[in-house]
């Protein structure tokens, strides 16, 4: 059973950045596909950024030039680097990585005060 654990959640003021950790229990290299969600109260869950087994990158339109996703293979750990962060980016965000079935994090909140 695959296994992620996020970090790097907390509160800070517009303008301000943050680093999430997403490290899973296994070789990040058995996964198609892994990306960074957010859900904020009463809003859908959406994806922020995604990055595939080849490394290629994609981006939710409102984050990017913001936020960068990466990934750091020796220790099975993904990253998303947000930065000029808006009270907007508030919300719960999830690790989320597909193999065979899709596996999520259990969250960690962002919260940006203006």
């Amino acid at each position: 059973h695959v296994q992620l654990v996020e970090s790097g959640g907390g509160l800070v003021q517009a303008g301000w950045s943050l680093l999430l950790s997403c490290t899973a229990s296994e070789s990040i290299s058995n996964f198609y596909f892994m990306a960074w969600y957010r859900q904020a109260p009463g809003n859908e869950r959406e994806r922020v950024a995604q990055i595939d087994r080849g490394g290629r990158t994609g981006y939710l339109d409102d984050v990017k030039g913001r936020f960068t996703i990466s990934r750091d293979m020796a220790k099975n750990t993904i990253f998303l680097q947000m930065n000029s962060l808006k009270p907007e980016d508030t919300a719960v965000y999830y690790c989320n990585a597909i193999t065979a079935g899709s596996h999520w994090g259990q969250g960690t909140q962002v919260t940006v005060s203006s």
